[in-house]
């Protein structure tokens, strides 16, 4: 599972910083006309961070082999998907809707980082 989530992590960060590339040169001028360049930074942002704790969980779960970790993993990775990527479908089709699958997404990553704690306090 630990290869699973540093792949992803990877991946996750790559897209992170070639997406941010993106939107500050290619997109740059429909984000500002649209009012959604600080969506779109917070996407990257909020998708970097989702990649790291992966990674960092990648690491761990080889050390540290926990249920709680391999949950965390997961829900770290279904987070990041879902929180960043309804921030980036609403500045890419401009459907604010979008906008309330956003929760989800923190949710997930939230519950990640609890049961990150619960995993490396198991040991």
């Amino acid at each position: 599972m630990n290869k699973l989530f540093l792949k992803s992590g990877a991946i996750l960060a790559g897209l992170s910083i070639a997406l941010g590339a993106f939107g500050a040169h290619a997109f740059k001028t429909a984000l500002e006309i649209s009012n959604r360049t600080e969506t779109f930074e917070t996407a990257a942002r909020y998708q970097m961070y989702g990649a790291l704790a992966l990674i960092f969980v990648g690491i761990l779960t080889d050390k540290i082999p926990h249920k709680f970790l391999t949950w965390s993993g997961n829900a770290f990775m279904v987070g990041t998907i879902i929180f960043s990527g309804s921030l980036y479908l609403i500045c890419v089709t401009g459907v604010t809707m979008w906008g309330a699958v956003a929760p989800i997404g923190g949710a997930s990553l939230m519950l990640g980082w609890v049961l990150f704690f619960m995993g490396v306090g198991k040991r």
